[in-house]
């Protein structure tokens, strides 16, 4: 069967792998969490001083960054506390926080920010960390998300995602837009606009560069994009469909999906576009995959016993194995940056859902009940995943922690979209 460019329903079937998407306006994120997780850190982040010449509100980002997690639960800060305060620890305590983060915003004679902070554990009233950034204006919401890091990495001993960005895409009326944004959906930008359909983006290891599918040449191909720059180049524009790239764990190689022997089947390509080789040798598609995190497998979706199930094989080529077997229908697979879960799509009554699996038991759990789940991607930490949905009538990013317990609508108001893809810990 022929990939087809375009499907006129909402749901991206397996066959038509093209989930296309739209946005005339981008809006601002509204925090609302759903659900109610396990135990998590009560920690007070207290309003910056001078907070006002950063036009970033510091601290509401940070805690907005902080409860997302789904690890901490915000506690009521009075206004009046900055990094070289000395505080009261029996206030804090008797407002039942753990942690105590205060800071301020001086504006530099250059015109650039010095956004300091300090955290506290009030349990035994020490200090924990203090740090110091001088940075743009333009970058002062980064420097909130970069704080939210460190108060996250010092409190739980895991690196944070905050700073880190995602990449997805949009349409509005006739065009396409290719938009990289932070980890919480604002700062958005758009890194590519097309009136032809742009799908399957995917992040480079190193940050970078970003792969997709263009359509700009009246049929499919894959391109890489410098985001930096906006240099351009065509990866694979071989003889059919060229679609769904997938980076290595090392930047090294991209698996694809090529229609140009007939069938829709796996190949490797080196970055530069040398060394094709074909990895599957089936009757069937073979397409959607993704790499272990070690770069030893490789899984991806295949209809060969009759209908789309997630099947995993050596990334050199060679026998595949079927991961997935409840449901007739499960497609979109996302491994955890420690190859312990896989995130994916399942068809459940008509309703496409997100799941998660234990990879070394094979026991699934389906955390979400809306029915338009799509395109998971886990965060480079793997302690969250973002995936398209549907909310309230519009099409939204969500992400939720790996149990479903803590979901984040990402709202963009009058818009779709489609397809998102979390970048790694490296921010060029």
């Amino acid at each position: 069967m022929q990939v087809l460019p375009v499907v006129a329903s909402r749901r991206r079937s397996l066959l038509a792998l093209t989930a296309l998407l739209g946005a005339p306006a981008l809006a601002q994120v509204r925090i609302d969490i759903a659900g109610v997780g396990g135990s998590r850190i009560p920690v007070a982040i207290v309003d910056f001083r001078d907070d006002a010449r950063s036009a970033q509100p510091v601290a509401a980002i940070i805690r907005a960054d902080l409860e997302r997690s789904g690890l901490f639960r915000s506690v009521d800060a009075p206004a009046g506390l900055h990094e070289n305060s000395v505080p009261v620890w029996a206030d804090w305590r008797a407002r039942q926080a753990d942690a105590l983060a205060a800071g301020s915003v001086t504006r530099l004679a250059d015109g650039r920010l010095d956004i300091r902070f300090k955290l506290w554990d009030v349990v035994k009233g020490t200090e924990l960390v203090g740090q110091a950034q001088a940075v743009h204006p333009d970058d002062a919401r980064l420097a909130a998300h970069r704080i939210a890091d460190a108060i996250y990495e010092k409190l739980t001993g895991e690196k944070g995602v905050f700073a880190t960005r995602m990449a997805y895409v949009t349409k509005a009326g006739p065009r396409y837009s290719l938009v990289v944004a932070d980890a919480d959906g604002e700062g958005a930008k758009v890194a590519l606009a097309s009136p032809e359909p742009i799908i399957s983006p995917a992040w480079s290891p190193n940050g970078r560069e970003l792969a997709y599918v263009s359509f700009e040449s009246r049929k499919a191909t894959v391109r890489i994009q410098d985001i930096q720059t906006g240099q351009r180049r065509v990866l694979a524009d071989f003889k059919g469909t060229n679609s769904a790239p997938a980076w290595s764990p090392d930047g090294q190689q991209l698996a694809l999906s090529l229609s140009r022997d007939g069938g829709t089947q796996l190949f490797l390509i080196n970055r530069d576009g040398s060394g094709l080789r074909r990895l599957t040798q089936s009757s069937a598609i073979d397409t959607e995959a993704c790499f272990a995190p070690d770069g030893s497998k490789i899984y991806f979706v295949s209809d060969r016993g009759g209908g789309p199930q997630v099947y995993r094989m050596p990334a050199a080529g060679g026998a595949a194995e079927r991961v997935t077997f409840n449901g007739s229908y499960n497609i979109s697979p996302a491994i955890s940056p420690d190859g312990r879960t896989m995130a994916y799509v399942t068809r459940v009554n008509g309703a496409f859902r997100l799941c998660v699996m234990d990879l070394a038991t094979g026991q699934s759990q389906q955390i979400s009940d809306a029915n338009d789940d799509e395109s998971p991607a886990f965060a480079p930490n793997g302690k969250l995943i973002v995936y398209a949905s549907r909310a309230g009538g519009k099409e939204v990013l969500m992400t939720t922690t790996l149990d479903g317990k803590i979901k984040t609508p990402l709202l963009v108001t009058l818009a779709e979209v489609r397809e998102p893809t979390w970048g790694p810990f490296t921010r060029p």
